[in-house]
């Protein structure tokens, strides 16, 4: 469809246009989705779909159209620096949209939405390329994007003791993955976010949560050599644990268990950074 169709959609406040088939008008916005303009694909493709379902539009359709989204997470897999990740990037930020419309409007079920998360949960271990915004092309953000998806399955209810504590240890592996440059572009504030959802169930216990962090804080103190950036991990896991602390001192609707995990916190990020926080000298 031309592109001033959909920029008329968008004049019209996002209203369906009654004289086009929704199938068609989907796949021509799922193709979009990858498009390396960013007005074509964050300015028309991701509000449209976005606001189509979280209205109900395709509330009759949305199995397949997250099963397409999942689709979309393996196109250019393995690959970097290329286009290919504005769209895996962005069919994950649409089935984060599905996802959450499962959980408001009661559709689906479990066995879709598990089968959602375990295609988003592979695809974020995988994910290769990392860049947070590309020059002239705008927002890639996969690692955001998956935190995300991450945090809306967190929000389900279909998701259980078991899952939540899967997506703790996809956002731990995730984490302590070295990397080649600094997650700069608020990754950890986006994991740090979709943790906090999780810990709002209320549903996982310290016996899960301080090994949890335990491991994570072993991973935040740099260690490299005359060849290897030391903080290529310890600097992202650093930022998580100092936002997830943040959002836990600061966030409204506070976990059951928020007492407790800021003193877990606290330990670790005092013990991971002696140099700001020596012990008290003795008198």
């Amino acid at each position: 469809m031309a592109s001033g169709f959909w920029e008329q959609v968008v004049a019209d406040g996002l209203r369906v246009p009654p004289d086009r088939s929704l199938v068609e008008m989907t796949e021509d916005l799922t193709r979009m989705l990858g498009d390396p303009d960013p007005e074509v694909r964050d300015g028309i493709a991701f509000p449209t779909m976005a606001t189509w379902i979280d209205e109900g539009v395709y509330d009759e359709l949305l199995v397949g159209l997250g099963d397409g989204m999942c689709h979309g997470l393996d196109i250019g897999i393995g690959l970097a620096a290329d286009d290919s990740v504005f769209r895996r990037s962005f069919s994950a930020l649409i089935l984060t949209e599905c996802i959450d419309r499962t959980t408001t409007a009661g559709l689906a079920g479990p066995e879709v939405v598990l089968r959602w998360g375990d295609r988003v949960m592979g695809w974020l271990a995988r994910e290769q390329d990392l860049r947070g915004f590309v020059p002239g092309k705008g927002w890639a953000h996969a690692l955001a994007h998956g935190a995300d998806a991450l945090g809306a399955l967190a929000r389900s209810p279909y998701l259980g003791r078991l899952e939540l504590t899967v997506i703790l240890d996809v956002i731990a592996d995730r984490l302590l993955t070295p990397t080649d440059e600094f997650l700069v572009c608020g990754e950890d504030d986006r994991f740090a976010y979709a943790t906090m959802h999780l810990l709002r169930r209320n549903v996982l216990g310290l016996e899960v949560l301080e090994p949890w962090i335990a491991r994570l804080a072993a991973g935040a103190t740099g260690r490299g050599d005359a060849d290897n950036n030391p903080f290529r991990v310890a600097g992202n896991v650093q930022s998580y644990l100092r936002s997830l602390h943040l959002q836990l001192a600061l966030g409204s609707e506070h976990p059951e268990l928020r007492t407790d995990l800021l003193l877990t916190l606290m330990g670790h990020l005092r013990t991971t950074n002696p140099a700001y926080f020596p012990p008290p000298r003795a008198h």
